[in-house]
């Protein structure tokens, strides 16, 4: 019964109001573009590895599975640690990690090679994304969504980056060029150790003081909050495993369907990834100021009308159509991921690292179930396929209003009918 009692923390309790860390937000928005730039450019050039290694289908899924997997197990378990032995140099740490996975790639001599360079990239992402996010919601002042889509945009926008960059040199100066981005993670890592410094000065004291959480959370009851988790985690499965049909098979699809040349296939791969980062940049303010069940619910069943006519659209049609699914897929996981904190308020670091690692894991999964169904029958089977998994967002209707609860409750526990 004790899990039904709510105690709400009296006004003169509460702690001040902090500003918004705009520069910290801005810094590791900043790192989170240059990490997913690298990794990003490993799916970027899937056909030059095909072309180098014979590659099937099966094995570029596995390549990715790899990647993602190793980062979905590890991260919720390095976001349980933080959030009991912060440590505010860890995320220089992983993107050191990064750094030698992406040197190992670009002189890789055979596939198994190929995938232990893939887990020290999953292992650098474990580190930087749950204690990153963590930063961001030190740094929010209250603003956790805004401060979710500066942190999340930056890594969309990396994503974007990644398959230009390789198209414009990887593809051009073969694979070993891959080590000249070796620049791009020792910038990094000097951004992440000033964000280090920071950490340690003002982070830790306002993470001590609940300074900058905004208003006090309400706790629902054990059950309401599972199955509001179960429901989310099944939201995350529609979005990440369509996502990853896109990340990893959308070039393949459109040179197969409409024998475009890598290139052009790279510019198309490019403007989808430019729509997701501008759906994540405003998933999180919108979901501030009207809730973010309100944007749950729109992004992934919203998305249904467009993947639905994917699979049977002209080339200017699926450019287009790719655009609006982008945007609005998108703009979920920034709302999922402040929802999620907000029923689990105590377990910042823990519920990041599980909604990253669940994300990473739904990525690498997808990635190689679909490449076996593309080497079974073809990609534009698998597109036809996927186009049904927005459905799945039918499901928000059982997430609680979390806004109108908390409400409710403080009301409840302090007698005032208004």
């Amino acid at each position: 019964m004790m899990e039904n009692q709510v105690s709400p923390t009296p006004a003169s309790a509460q702690p001040p109001a902090e500003k918004t860390a705009f520069i910290i937000l801005i810094i590791i928005s900043v790192c989170h573009l240059l990490n997913d730039m690298m990794q990003t450019l490993l799916s970027a050039i899937y056909p030059l590895l095909q072309s180098n290694y014979g590659l099937s289908f099966a094995q570029i899924g596995t390549i990715t599975l790899t990647f993602q997997g190793t980062a979905s197990i590890l991260q919720p378990m390095v976001g349980f640690f933080i959030d009991r032995n912060p440590r505010p140099y860890s995320l220089a740490v992983g993107m050191t990690l990064t750094l030698a996975g992406l040197v190992l790639f670009s002189q890789a001599g055979s596939f198994p090679v190929l995938l232990l360079a893939a887990a020290l990239v999953g292992t650098g992402s474990s580190v930087f994304h749950p204690e990153s996010s963590r930063v961001a919601r030190m740094a929010s002042g209250g603003r956790h969504g805004l401060a979710q889509s500066l942190f999340q945009v930056g890594g969309n926008a990396g994503s974007a980056i990644g398959p230009l960059l390789a198209a414009l040199i990887v593809l051009r100066h073969g694979q070993t060029s891959l080590a000249w981005f070796s620049l791009a993670a020792l910038l990094g890592i000097y951004l992440l150790v000033q964000v280090g410094h920071w950490y340690k000065g003002h982070g830790l004291m306002r993470l001590k003081s609940g300074a900058g959480g905004g208003a006090p959370q309400m706790e629902l009851p054990r059950g309401r909050v599972a199955l509001a988790l179960a429901v989310l985690l099944a939201l995350m499965f529609s979005k990440f495993f369509y996502l990853a049909s896109m990340s990893s098979y959308y070039l393949f699809y459109l040179m197969d369907k409409f024998h475009l040349p890598v290139q052009s296939a790279q510019l198309y791969l490019f403007v989808f990834f430019g729509a997701v980062a501008v759906g994540t940049l405003t998933g999180g303010p919108v979901g501030d100021r009207f809730g973010r069940k309100v944007v749950i619910w729109a992004s992934i069943l919203g998305v249904l009308p467009f993947t639905l006519a994917l699979p049977y659209a002209n080339l200017f049609w699926t450019g287009v159509l790719s655009v609006f699914i982008g945007m609005i897929l998108a703009s979920a996981f920034p709302a999922i991921v402040v929802y999620a904190q907000e029923l689990l308020p105590a377990k910042v670091g823990t519920v990041a690292g599980m909604s990253f690692g669940f994300a990473f894991g739904m990525g690498g999964i997808g990635a190689a179930v679909l490449g076996h169904l593309a080497d079974m029958t073809s990609l534009a089977h698998v597109y036809r396929l996927c186009s049904y998994l927005p459905a799945i967002g039918l499901l928000a209707i059982f997430l609680p209003q979390l806004e109108t609860e908390s409400r409710q409750r403080m009301r409840a526990a302090t007698g005032n009918p208004r």
